[in-house]
């Protein structure tokens, strides 16, 4: 944080320096909840659902929103060349998100706001065992977030001048068809992909007919099945090898023509009832998103099960689906498991909200004491077992400490451990730094004393408080930061933090930093115009629940 800034206060009540309370301002995506319906859609769904090419405007194209039309925004100006230091590695992260997924679109997120019509799902097969999708004309609202993010960092804002982001799907497609380095010189995106290429493209694996290897398709929209037909052969395999059919304005790329005109009949994955479900109970499908049959997957990989049956007996049924999207405070990789099985009941949720406003960086976890129980005989099973060395050691090094294992570490553990580390001081030498342990604190107290009492015997005095109440124990740094952990606090009460960690009161667990906060520790490393970049970055939340019903995770980076 630059030296004239005005020092934070502590209270969470009070507005933050950056983030004054709001005031009316520019209209954003999420003002309008119905914005789709006033799109005039670009892929419009054919009756009957008849294989068929849709012919589709060119990209450079305006394209009519109700009454108007939205025309191409002016070029920002270059940013800036900064040096980009060690420390930067969240911005780069960003950079490479907002980048390498749509690789540009200041043109595509202004002007091109459909989002509808038909999607890989719906072309490719239902038996896929997993499924990616990246989709260059996601919702209005996904668009106009992505590109007000874009925007705000140097690192990105060329990217969203007006270059067309098919042009990595292209590059990438090229890439997947196989051709060597001398079929890649020959090929001109301009000319052989430009023309025919559309805005999504999904990727299926797929059980082989004789029970061997998965087999892979593809399905690439097109805009124009000639000319796809021929630019496709122009970057296809030169042995001749593979297939090609289309349905639906896609084309189908499989590792033979028979495959190919079987995938194009075939039921679609978007009809499968489970599918189908998991995508509804994920919500928005963002940019990307991806799909996964466990049990599925499981079984490919072990089709002699070779000793994996209690792993196929834990994912029966069990299906995986995620999505990367955005809004205009943050970008959200979000992800669901549904099936398999889980065990009884449910971890309580995590405390995470009552440390207090001025912790910077916390994690909180339920139920790692009953995990622990659960797992101690395979943990043994593996120290005691070829190449168990280390885990032998560990369990060693914890017994001469005193630790009756595994009772001892499952009261540490406790129903809830939650660490936190403070504001203050942190740049100082000795940080306030904590534990809150939600578990039996007469066996904590217990547990602790005989670690100080080893550590006193061997001249390395154990220099850490405690404190305990209200079925609580903690352990911190100093005292005064012990008494400020057991007497709670109103971490839940940032709008930053509500934010970064969505939902946290149902969370069994989280884990939060405020870069605002943190900033200070890595800014003095950065250049110039990487440090305006980094400065925009606010906070790394991530959550997640788990339970009977399934699972869940959010992790979100959110922006000033």
């Amino acid at each position: 944080m630059p030296a004239d800034r005005s020092p934070r206060q502590p209270d969470s009540r009070t507005p933050h320096p950056r983030h004054p309370e709001p005031a009316p301002g520019p209209w954003s995506p999420r003002d309008e909840s119905e914005l789709d319906r006033t799109i005039s859609y670009r892929f419009p769904r054919s009756p009957g659902r008849e294989t068929h090419t849709v012919h589709l405007p060119a990209w450079g194209d305006q394209e009519e929103i109700g009454f108007a039309t939205v025309a191409e925004p002016p070029p920002s100006a270059p940013a800036p060349e900064g040096r980009r230091g060690a420390r930067g590695w969240i911005l780069a992260l960003v950079a490479a998100v907002l980048v390498g997924v749509v690789g540009g679109g200041g043109v595509w997120a202004a002007a091109k706001l459909g989002g509808g019509g038909t999607q890989p799902q719906d072309v490719l097969p239902a038996n896929a065992i997993a499924y990616v999708r990246l989709d260059l004309d996601p919702s209005a609202e996904q668009k106009l977030a992505l590109f007000g993010i874009g925007r705000r960092f140097s690192a990105t804002r060329d990217a969203f001048g007006g270059d067309d982001p098919r042009e990595a799907l292209g590059k990438a497609l090229v890439n997947a068809l196989g051709k060597d380095g001398a079929g890649l010189a020959e090929v001109d995106y301009a000319r052989d992909v430009e023309p025919w290429l559309g805005d999504r493209a999904g990727l299926a694996v797929l059980p082989s007919a004789d029970g061997g290897d998965p087999v892979g398709a593809i399905a690439v929209q097109v805009r124009d099945e000639a000319a796809a037909r021929a630019g496709i052969a122009r970057l296809g395999p030169r042995d001749g090898k593979g297939g090609l059919a289309f349905r639906d304005g896609y084309a189908v790329i499989a590792p033979s023509q028979e495959l190919a005109d079987q995938y194009v009949t075939a039921a679609p994955l978007s009809g499968e009832p489970r599918f189908a479900g998991d995508l509804q109970a994920l919500g928005e499908p963002g940019v990307l998103s991806f799909w996964a049959d466990v049990e599925k997957a499981v079984e490919a990989a072990y089709p002699r099960r070779d000793g994996a049956e209690p792993l196929l007996d834990r994912v029966k049924g069990m299906r995986f689906a995620g999505a990367l999207r955005f809004s205009g405070d943050y970008a959200e990789l979000a992800g669901i498991t549904r099936g398999g099985k889980t065990a009884p009941g449910r971890p309580e949720p995590v405390r995470i909200g009552e440390l207090p406003a001025t912790t910077v960086a916390a994690a909180s976890f339920s139920g790692l004491g009953d995990l622990l129980r659960e797992q101690w005989p395979s943990i043994e099973q593996a120290a005691n077992g070829a190449g168990g060395g280390p885990y032998a050691e560990t369990l060693d090094a914890a017994r001469q400490y005193g630790l009756s294992l595994p009772d001892d570490l499952v009261t540490l553990l406790g129903r809830n451990l939650t660490l936190a580390l403070d504001e203050t001081g942190l740049d100082g030498p000795r940080p306030a730094f904590g534990a809150v342990l939600t578990t039996d604190t007469t066996k904590a107290q217990d547990v602790v004393d005989r670690v100080k009492a080893y550590l006193n015997g061997i001249e390395r005095p154990a220099d850490f408080a405690t404190a305990s109440g209200d079925g609580r124990f903690v352990l911190a740094t100093t005292p005064e930061y012990a008494a400020a952990l057991g007497g709670g606090g109103a971490l839940a009460e940032s709008e930053t933090f509500r934010l970064a960690v969505p939902d946290a009161g149902n969370a069994t667990y989280a884990v939060y930093a405020d870069l605002d906060r943190l900033e200070k520790l890595y800014l003095s490393g950065a250049g110039e115009a990487e440090r305006r970049d980094l400065e925009k970055l606010r906070a790394v939340g991530l959550s997640g629940t788990s339970g009977e019903a399934g699972s869940g995770f959010t992790l979100r980076v959110v922006f000033d």
